[in-house]
């Protein structure tokens, strides 16, 4: 067990104790926040419906039941509008290319003109001291640009190659070996649970070298972190709350871990992050930390979206699922087929740097824009058939994995987890039955998936 000291940033703790509780007055700047917001979404939402057209609102719950309705409406009668909350809103694959690829889009938050939209974020409390402060500084290199972007990337990078990923194969094989093993003796299992969770968090926390005893801790703070990347002005108080208390715990424990392999290294990607130095640039203690932090989420919660997800539109394409079972050069353009239809990744948001044309709609400096990838993927005039799941698709320009200088880093790892996964369960379980037809989404926004997959799996 980890004994955790975070020096500058003061307190102890061990691994296993919870993080302290954030300031009450978080759940109260939220909570109004968010009531002013979805109030303001609802009425200018059902003003437009009135008048027959369909604006996006995030807080729509026919948006969160199926999402894909209602990107369908928005191509056809609103493709590029501007919403209650302020922004921009892009449906199609085109425009959101476009946005995803023009250097003149900013993914830093701090670029946000906020006469004309402003974020619910923590850095907006009166706040001066403390954790909060502290996690301020904290932004990934997944909300930065160029510069800073490009220094932090290219030093984790190296982690994510197609030779170092593919070095993994034997481990993730024996990983889903285990897990099937295990499913199979039982003969009901959940496939979010049991299956498509503990395989990508497993190897994510072997390569940071997290050790094993920790592991299932890690699970309890994981869940709290689920929504991570969702914006702070779509959640609820109380999940604003628990993810900082979530990444305030994995801030404590990665510091301690941290000073551990400056000690005493490992042949592991924390201690290669810390050693990481290219022409002069090493990572800081807070990138360090943020860095950790983003490959947990973001290294594990969209490819268990993606694997349960997966499994989930096999079974409902049985055909599909027989081509994927029986004819293995059909596994890669499954898994991107896969990518553009569950879409783990349903939005992504960029600040214009300067004024911008897209779309028709004129984009002015400082103007967030939100990017409906979800509704991108099943474009008509960018894919044929759009509605149709074919795991033999071969014209595929996905952005499920995003474009430009923030494409997926752990693009290569998730595919190829997703390329084992998957045939594995359906060779070694080619009897699988769905238990119930009830199934529940998570609450993410950003990241959509399966709450749980029950199913019924035999030999």
């Amino acid at each position: 067990m980890v004994t955790t000291s975070i020096g500058e940033y003061g307190g102890t703790m061990t691994s296993s104790e919870p993080a302290s509780e954030p300031d009450s007055r978080i759940a109260d700047f939220v909570a109004q926040r968010t009531a002013q917001y979805s109030e303001a979404a609802r009425a200018v939402r059902d003003e437009a419906a009135a008048a027959g057209t369909l604006v996006w609102d995030p807080y729509d719950p026919a948006w969160v039941k199926d999402p894909y309705a209602v990107y369908a409406e928005l191509r056809r009668t609103n493709p590029v509008h501007r919403n209650a909350l302020g922004f921009w809103v892009f449906t199609r694959h085109a425009d959101c290319l476009a946005l995803l690829r023009d250097r003149r889009s900013s993914s830093d938050g701090r670029n946000v003109d906020e006469t004309a939209f402003r974020e619910v974020r923590v850095a907006d409390l009166p706040l001066e001291q403390g954790p909060e402060a502290m996690l301020a500084e904290m932004a990934p290199f997944l909300f930065r640009d160029p510069p800073d972007h490009t220094r932090l990337r290219g030093l984790v990078q190296k982690a994510f190659t197609p030779r170092v990923v593919e070095g993994l194969r034997p481990r993730l094989e024996e990983i889903c070996d285990g897990l099937l093993d295990e499913a199979l003796e039982r003969g009901e299992v959940d496939l979010v649970a049991d299956y498509a969770y503990p395989l990508p968090v497993q190897i994510i926390v072997e390569m940071l070298g997290v050790p094993a005893e920790d592991h299932e801790q890690f699970r309890v703070w994981s869940h709290a972190l689920a929504r991570g990347l969702d914006p702070d002005f779509l959640l609820p108080p109380e999940a604003v709350q628990q993810r900082l208390g979530a990444i305030l715990s994995f801030v404590q424990y990665f510091a301690s871990l941290i000073e551990e392999r400056r000690q005493k290294p490992g042949d592991d990607l924390l201690t290669r992050l810390i050693q990481a130095e290219e022409q002069g640039d090493v990572l800081t203690q807070a990138e360090l930390l943020s860095t950790c932090i983003l490959l947990l989420v973001a290294g594990h919660e969209t490819t268990v979206n993606l694997i349960s997800g997966g499994a989930l539109t096999l079974i409902e394409h049985p055909g599909q699922l027989a081509r994927v079972r029986d004819d293995p050069a059909v596994i890669r353009s499954a898994v991107e087929e896969m990518l553009r239809f569950v879409c783990p990744v349903q939005l992504t948001g960029r600040v214009a740097l300067e004024d911008m044309e897209v779309g028709g709609a004129t984009i002015a400096k400082g103007e967030f824009s939100m990017l409906l990838i979800g509704s991108a993927n099943r474009d008509p005039a960018a894919f044929d058939s759009p509605e149709t799941f074919d795991v033999a698709r071969t014209d595929n320009n996905h952005l499920g994995f995003g474009f430009g200088i923030h494409h997926c880093l752990g693009a290569p790892l998730a595919r190829l987890e997703a390329q084992i996964a998957l045939p594995a369960l359906l060779r070694r379980a080619p009897h699988l039955e769905r238990i119930t037809d009830d199934l529940s989404y998570k609450e993410n926004i950003v990241l959509r998936g399966l709450e749980s997959l029950p199913v019924r799996v035999s030999a």
